[in-house]
């Protein structure tokens, strides 16, 4: 027996050594990798590479080949005859096919300016996705604690129960000597199988609570694993670093882009062309014969008067940098009025634990005298539990008291945007 303990003794440190430890900021390092979400970063980027490649190819000459076959019923004719001169009208089947070429010579930086809208649309979308992940910190917090308060109140119990060992070693020796009634052993014992039931509860409560951040992160953490409380301090920086407010500069960055395409849309336009080919008639529609052919030119377009379009839309997108401004200042309010009330229950928290420990020796000086009393036969085992209770009892309320303070100081961290 003596070496069966002895190794399990000499196992305990490999199986700590094993037992997964996890920390807070492990669990938002994990949803930040593996949530589903995650992944449309890389994949936002690649769609803006291929937009914006798909754009400068506006920059590229067009060339189009074209071929086309027509009978029509009438053709021009020279209504007069001349002396000594013959003209044959064209034939009324005809045949054309063309080679034509287009170049981009300028249009106001109008790929350029649509290139840029777009890379702005990406970094927005984007950060919509940094928000709804920033988001679930708040979900990952509230599993956390409640694991981490779990973990602690098994804690206090295994505690608890190795000192109704000791207790009962010393009631069993009251008994046998009669200064302790028979009873007390029992009472004692009975107090053991409850603890027992506590402690079963609390693990299958911490594995389903595991399994909920498990699931959150898109991880496997063991049922096993060791949380680890946090060392959270407030930060004092005025400053609010919310994901959400880059997101209302990046719309309204937006917005300022597509003010300038609008202005790019009336700027004039210039394009080189050519075409070359081969029909029947050719460019000289009295040859009745096939020829090879050709055209180039420059050409130039210009909307000089667009009945106040643009101007219209950039009232409209004025009008939207102003809803989003306001967007913003709202966002900017509700989220202090948060935090006060966040710094209220600080410190009401904070207030409530320096008592905590007062209580706890005030206790834990009645269980001693109540020990004495039990050992000498003047207050029943059952007297004695009450007192004992009321000892872990204030122990349990303090651990609920720092982890609940530890949340309070988490989601305030991530209120503010830290």
């Amino acid at each position: 027996m003596r070496k069966i303990i002895l190794l399990l003794l000499l196992g305990l440190p490999l199986i700590s050594v094993a037992q997964q430890t996890l920390s807070l900021e492990d669990c938002y390092a994990l949803a930040n990798k593996n949530y589903p979400l995650s992944k449309q970063n890389s994949l936002l980027q690649q769609k803006s590479n291929l937009d914006t490649e798909a754009l400068n190819k506006g920059k590229l000459p067009k060339i189009d080949l074209n071929a086309q076959a027509t009978y029509q019923s009438d053709v021009t004719a020279l209504p007069i005859s001349l002396p000594n001169v013959t003209v044959t009208p064209p034939n009324k089947d005809q045949y054309r096919a063309t080679l034509d070429f287009n170049q981009l010579l300028y249009n106001g930086g109008l790929i350029d300016a649509n290139t840029k809208i777009k890379e702005a649309q990406t970094k927005l979308q984007q950060q919509q996705v940094e928000v709804s992940l920033y988001q679930l910190k708040t979900r990952i917090n509230q599993l956390y604690f409640s694991t981490l308060l779990l973990q602690e109140r098994a804690s206090l119990l295994l505690a608890k129960d190795e000192q109704l060992d000791s207790k009962i070693k010393e009631v069993k020796v009251g008994v046998k000597y009669g200064a302790i009634l028979p009873a007390s052993e029992k009472v004692l014992e009975a107090e053991k199988l409850k603890i027992k039931q506590q402690l079963t509860e609390i693990q299958f409560d911490k594995k389903t609570a595991l399994k909920s951040l498990s699931t959150l992160t898109y991880s496997t953490i063991d049922e096993k694993a060791i949380l680890v409380k946090p060392e959270t301090v407030t930060n004092s920086n005025t400053t609010n670093n919310r994901p959400e407010l880059k997101l209302f500069d990046l719309q309204n960055e937006q917005i300022n882009l597509s003010k300038s395409l609008i202005s790019k849309n009336n700027l004039p336009k210039v394009n080189a062309f050519g075409q070359a080919g081969y029909g029947n008639p050719g460019l000289n529609m009295l040859d009745n014969s096939f020829q090879t052919f050709y055209v180039v030119g420059v050409k130039a377009n210009w909307n000089v008067f667009d009945w106040n379009k643009s101007k219209t839309e950039q009232q409209a997108l004025t009008v939207s940098e102003a809803i989003v401004s306001t967007e913003k200042e709202t966002f900017e309010l509700n989220t202090n009025l948060q935090l006060q009330e966040m710094e209220n229950e600080i410190m009401k928290t904070e207030t409530v634990i320096t008592t905590d420990s007062e209580i706890i020796a005030l206790r834990d000086y009645v269980v001693k005298s109540s020990d004495a009393q039990l050992k000498n036969g003047v207050i029943t085992a059952s007297e004695y539990l009450v007192e004992l209770t009321n000892l872990f009892e204030a122990k349990t309320n303090e651990k609920l008291h720092q982890i609940s303070l530890a949340l309070a100081k988490a989601n305030y961290q991530v209120v503010k945007g830290y």
